[in-house]
C-alpha cells in the first residue's frame, strides 16, 4: 500500500477572502504544498501583499479581485486565474464577515449582510467554482465555516452569523452529494476562536483570554492552525471524505 498523497503539486486553486486572516494563511498555506493560488478577495483589500508573499517564497500566484457575492464577477475572477495559472481543480471559500447585535433589535440590513456574504457568497462562489472544475474534470472544495454552526456561543450576540456558517455546513453536505459522481469532493472546516485581524482588536483581548482558557487545549488558533486540515480535505489522502465538517476547535465543543 502507497502512503496517502497530501501534496497538492501542479495543482490550480483560488482561494477567497485570500486578503487577511484564515484566508491568508490558506493561501500561503496550499501555495507551499505545491499549488498556485489564485486570490480572491475584494477590490483595494490586501491581494498584492499576499500574491507577493507566495511569489517571493517561490510559489505561483495571481489576484483577482471582486466581491464574492457577484455571480458575474466571480466567474470574470476565475477566467483571469486560469488564464494565468491553468485549469482550475481546486477550491477554499473562506470569504466572511462578522459583527454583533442582539437578535430582538438587530436590523433586517444587518442579518442580510452576514447571510448574503456568509452564506450566499459561498453559494456563489462554489457554483462558479464547480463549473469550471466539470469542464476540467472535478476537483475539490472546501467552505470555511466555523464551530459557530454547532454550537450557540456565549456572550456572542450573533443569530445572523451562526444561522449562516451552520448553512454552509448544510450546503457543502447537500452539494457533495449532487456532485459527488461528477467528480467534485465538497467538504467543510469549522475553526474555533482564532486569532485574526478581526479578534486582535484591543476591545477583543479579555474575551480571547476567556475564550483560551475555555479551550481544552488551552490555547486559540493562530490562523496557521487551519491550513492543514484544510490540505488534507483538499489532497488525495482525502480521495474519499466528501461532505463532511471537519471541526479545528482545540477541543472546545466538547464539553
Amino acid at each position: 500500500m502507497t502512503a496517502p498523497v497530501f501534496s497538492l503539486q501542479n495543482r490550480v486553486a483560488v482561494v477567497t477572502g485570500a486578503s487577511s486572516g484564515i484566508g491568508r494563511a490558506i493561501a500561503r498555506g496550499i501555495a507551499s504544498s505545491g499549488a498556485s493560488v489564485g486570490c480572491i478577495d475584494l477590490e483595494g483589500s490586501d491581494l498584492d501583499g499576499v500574491v507577493a508573499e507566495i511569489r517571493n517564497a517561490g510559489g505561483k500566484a495571481q489576484a483577482a479581485p471582486t466581491n464574492v457575492t457577484n455571480p458575474t464577477g466571480m466567474a470574470a475572477s476565475l477566467a483571469i486565474v486560469e488564464d494565468a495559472l491553468g485549469p482550475l481543480t481546486l477550491a477554499v471559500n473562506a470569504a466572511g464577515i462578522a459583527n454583533a447585535a442582539p437578535a430582538d433589535v438587530m436590523s433586517l440590513a444587518q442579518w442580510q449582510e452576514v447571510i448574503n456574504v456568509d452564506l450566499t457568497g459561498v453559494f456563489v462562489s462554489c457554483q462558479a467554482e464547480a463549473q469550471a472544475m466539470l469542464r476540467n474534470g472535478g476537483g475539490a472544495i472546501v467552505n470555511i465555516a466555523s464551530m459557530s454552526a454547532t454550537i450557540a456561543n456565549r456572550g456572542l450576540y450573533q443569530a445572523h452569523y451562526n444561522a449562516a456558517k451552520a448553512g454552509v455546513v448544510q450546503l457543502g453536505k447537500s452539494l457533495a452529494w449532487e456532485w459527488a459522481d461528477r467528480g467534485i469532493r465538497v467538504n467543510s472546516v469549522s475553526p474555533g476562536y482564532t486569532y485574526t485581524p478581526m479578534t486582535k482588536r484591543p476591545e477583543q483581548a479579555h474575551a480571547m483570554t476567556g475564550y483560551a482558557a475555555d479551550t481544552p487545549l488551552g490555547r486559540n488558533a493562530q490562523p496557521e492552525d487551519i491550513v492543514g486540515p484544510v490540505v488534507f480535505l483538499l489532497s488525495e489522502a482525502a480521495s474519499f471524505v466528501t461532505g463532511i465538517d471537519l471541526l479545528v476547535d482545540g477541543g472546545f465543543v466538547i464539553w
